[in-house]
C-alpha cells in the first residue's frame, strides 16, 4: 500500500519543465479499466472502462493475457516511445483494487503514474473528463482502488454513462446495456478521450484536459 503524504504526493507531481506552455508531470505508467468479467456483463454501462482499454490496446496492437500475481488481464506495451502497463481486474468490481494494488507493487509504480478509466453517473453519456484525486463518489471500483493504495491521488478518466434519477435504481442501471443512442455517446467520448492517450502517456495532462475539456 501507498501512504503518501499530500507533501509527498506534490513532490511526484512537481514540474520538470514547460514545454509549449504546458506543465509536464509524472508520465502515466499504468493504466487500468475498471469493469466486471464475463460476457454476461461485457456491453453493460459499468464495463466502459474495459470498452476503452480494448479499444486502445486494437489501435496499439498489443495483447492481453490472463496473469494471475495481477488478478487481471494484463499487457505492457510501448506507447508514444513509453512503457506503460495495461489493467482489467478480473476481480469483479468491488475488488479492483487487490489487481491494481498487485500491479503497483510488483512494478513500483507511484500513484500519480496511475490512470484509472471507469464510467460516472454524474456525467452524460458523450462526455470524458480527465480528473486528479477526488471521493469515490459512490463508484465501488474506486472505493477499493483508494483503500488499497491508501491515497486517492491517482488520475481517473471519467466516461459519462449518465443517472437513471433515483439512486434506488443505480445498481440495476449500471449493469444493463446502454440504449442504442446513449452507446452511440459514450463510444464518441471515448474516441475523443483516445485522441489525447500520447499527450497523458507523456505527462503533458494539462495538454490533455484543455484538448478534452474544450471539445
Amino acid at each position: 500500500m501507498y501512504q503518501l503524504t499530500n507533501i509527498f504526493v506534490l513532490f511526484v507531481l512537481f514540474v520538470s519543465f514547460v514545454d509549449h506552455g504546458f506543465f509536464i508531470m509524472n508520465p502515466i505508467r499504468l493504466i487500468v479499466g475498471l469493469g466486471n468479467p464475463g460476457r454476461e456483463y461485457e456491453t453493460t454501462r459499468h464495463n466502459v472502462g474495459f470498452w476503452w482499454l480494448d479499444e486502445l490496446a486494437r489501435r496499439e496492437n498489443i495483447s492481453f493475457k490472463s496473469e494471475a500475481k495481477f488478478h487481471g488481464l494484463a499487457a505492457r506495451g510501448q506507447l508514444n516511445a513509453c512503457e506503460v502497463a495495461l489493467l482489467k481486474p478480473q476481480t469483479f468490481m468491488n475488488l479492483s483494487g487487490r489487481a491494481v494494488g498487485a500491479m503497483v507493487q510488483f512494478y513500483k509504480i507511484l500513484p500519480a503514474e496511475i490512470m484509472v478509466v471507469h464510467d460516472e453517473l454524474d456525467l452524460q453519456p458523450g462526455i470524458a473528463r480527465l480528473k486528479m484525486g477526488g471521493s469515490h463518489g459512490g463508484h465501488n471500483g474506486l472505493k477499493d482502488i483508494i483503500a488499497q493504495l491508501g491515497t486517492k491521488d491517482f488520475w481517473r478518466l471519467r466516461l459519462g454513462i449518465g443517472h437513471p434519477g433515483d439512486r434506488a435504481e443505480v445498481v440495476n442501471y449500471v449493469l444493463n446495456d446502454p440504449r442504442t443512442d446513449e452507446r452511440e455517446l459514450i463510444l464518441d467520448a471515448m474516441q475523443q478521450s483516445l485522441h489525447v492517450v500520447p499527450l497523458i502517456i507523456e505527462g503533458k495532462i494539462e495538454a490533455a484536459m484543455l484538448k478534452l475539456h474544450t471539445r
